[in-house]
């Protein structure tokens, strides 16, 4: 049975971390609905709509829900709609487990997988790295998870697919790898945040949908906040840790690599002549040509932290 507990509240966040976690840094606004599921709440609630911090706190204040608590029939519908599959931990850890093992260069580095019964066992011994590599650079080394959804192959404090909180020490996402060798490797306070941040300035993901953007935000907010509560006992700062979120996981067309809907194809523009201004016709040339290079529609950036936290198109990334 799903646990109802790993649906994190936003009445439980504060409203400055709450508005960090809607930010969109590409439009300087909020990220959208970008789904239909909420129109039949009315103003606000509408596919192209910002989520605003009163639209889901309050008396709305749980609704936006992991899929897995949603309705056999709301589920249903956005696996039609938008093709959302969200998949099983025991899927997502095989997999991180092959992108460890061609960076290792050995098997079986954080747990060992029963195959048979979909499970897994955790190595309990502190992680050891290959002579040519130390644990720093493996914080270091870039990951991301395309159209994330509520971001199972980043963080794991459940399962996506049956809603099963998983404990801390057997948990498998590439950031949950990443948390675990700082622990290892650090005990001092200041230095375990240092780490930390560069753990998640390291971690990258982009979704359509705007209440899966909000619930893998908030997933990966709780998830350092566990992590530092283990390590030494209370409660850390999280500011800087939600801004670095809203950066790493941001609102995309996976395809497009712009804001989602945000191409101007067929519509009227006034556009300044040499006759004048003058209403034309404007089709999006990267739509028509399927060339991911030239959309009209908003480029959205990331944060280039290592070099001077430099702004940059994610498509710039691409060769």
């Amino acid at each position: 049975m799903p646990d109802n507990a790993i649906d994190i509240l936003e009445n439980s966040i504060s409203s400055d971390i709450l508005a960090q976690l809607l930010r969109d840094h590409t439009t300087g606004r909020n990220i959208f609905w970008a789904t239909h599921d909420y129109e039949s709440w009315g103003e606000g609630y509408q596919y192209g709509d910002e989520i605003r911090p009163e639209l889901v706190t309050g008396e709305h204040g749980d609704i936006v829900k992991p899929r897995v608590l949603k309705s056999k029939e709301q589920q249903t519908d956005r696996s039609k709609d938008m093709a959302e599959v969200f998949t099983p931990s025991w899927v997502c850890n095989a997999q991180n487990n092959l992108v460890d093992e061609a960076w290792f260069g050995r098997k079986d580095v954080f747990n060992i997988e029963d195959t048979a019964n979909h499970t897994w066992k955790s190595n309990p011994h502190q992680i050891q790295f290959p002579q040519d590599k130390t644990w720093k650079d493996y914080v270091r080394a870039a990951r991301m998870e395309m159209t994330c959804g509520e971001a199972p192959y980043l963080v794991s404090r459940y399962d996506a697919t049956t809603g099963e909180s998983i404990p801390l020490q057997e948990r498998i996402g590439l950031l949950d790898r990443k948390l675990r060798v700082v622990s290892e490797n650090v005990d001092v306070s200041g230095e375990w945040l240092e780490w930390a941040q560069t753990a998640y300035k390291s971690i990258y993901g982009f979704e359509w949908q705007g209440d899966n953007l909000l619930l893998a935000r908030k997933t990966l907010l709780w998830t350092f906040i566990e992590y530092y509560q283990a390590k030494f006992g209370k409660a850390p700062s999280i500011n800087y840790i939600a801004y670095i979120i809203s950066w790493n996981l941001w609102q995309m067309d996976g395809l497009k690599g712009v804001v989602p809907d945000s191409c101007r194809n067929g519509v009227k523009e006034k556009i300044q002549t040499l006759f004048g201004e003058e209403e034309q016709i404007v089709h999006c040339t990267g739509c028509q040509q399927e060339d991911i290079r030239k959309h009209n529609g908003t480029y959205c950036l990331i944060r280039d932290w290592p070099n001077d936290k430099k702004k940059i198109r994610f498509i710039d990334l691409m060769r």
